[in-house]
């Protein structure tokens, strides 16, 4: 949902009744104050400082292995100093030194691997999360494949995932010394997937798909 189309976000006021997300209508973008007020329930992200519609109830295949994936991560971070979210946990990704009110990227991960507890706070992570995994979904694979991709890239993110349950496909992409996403490794079936952030953890795709 972009910041031009202004009858679909009148509409979105209009039907959630929330001032909140009037402040889309406005041509200077939005922030994480206004993100902030839109009506508890109201699915969208913010990048860049247009708001994007998210998908409002994903597919049971896509929840199946976003759950699977989570178990993973969470079994085997028990004890340890890195803690995973699933979604709906909030990213916020400032482009420099603005205040936290001003920062005009929020976004929500499927899954959010975080080892700087410096980041953390009550109202989710402020800046690079060390892991981010994206499910893909018809709705959302342009956004999970290009915009959020080199959002990540951008913001430092060390590990992107994005993952394709009906393929059963899993493709990593780690950032290089330059600061730019490669494709590490495709995962599909039969393999051993593992995680460069997280030296020592591995699972079979069997457990996800």
């Amino acid at each position: 949902m972009k910041l031009t189309k202004r009858t679909e976000l009148w509409t979105t006021k209009q039907s959630r009744g929330g001032e909140g997300v009037e402040q889309a209508l406005r041509s200077d973008g939005l922030s994480n104050a206004d993100y902030l007020r839109w009506p508890e329930g109201t699915r969208m992200e913010l990048i860049g400082g247009e708001p994007h519609a998210m998908t409002p109830a994903p597919s049971r295949q896509h929840q199946r292995v976003l759950g699977a994936l989570f178990v993973q991560f969470s079994n085997f971070l028990h004890g340890k100093s890195c803690e995973v979210y699933a979604v709906p946990f909030d990213v916020r990704l400032p482009e420099g030194g603005e205040a936290d009110e001003d920062t005009m990227t929020v976004v929500q991960p499927d899954i959010t691997l975080v080892c700087d507890p410096s980041k953390l706070d009550d109202r989710g992570c402020k800046g690079a999360p060390d892991l981010v995994v994206e499910v893909i979904s018809p709705a959302s694979i342009k956004l999970d494949l290009t915009v959020k991709k080199s959002l990540y890239e951008r913001a430092g993110v060390k590990e992107y995932w994005i993952v394709y349950p009906a393929e059963k496909i899993i493709l990593v992409h780690l950032l290089n010394g330059e600061g730019k996403y490669e494709s590490l490794d495709t995962y599909s079936a039969d393999d051993t997937v593992t995680v460069s952030v997280l030296p020592g953890m591995s699972f079979a795709t069997e457990e996800i798909f």
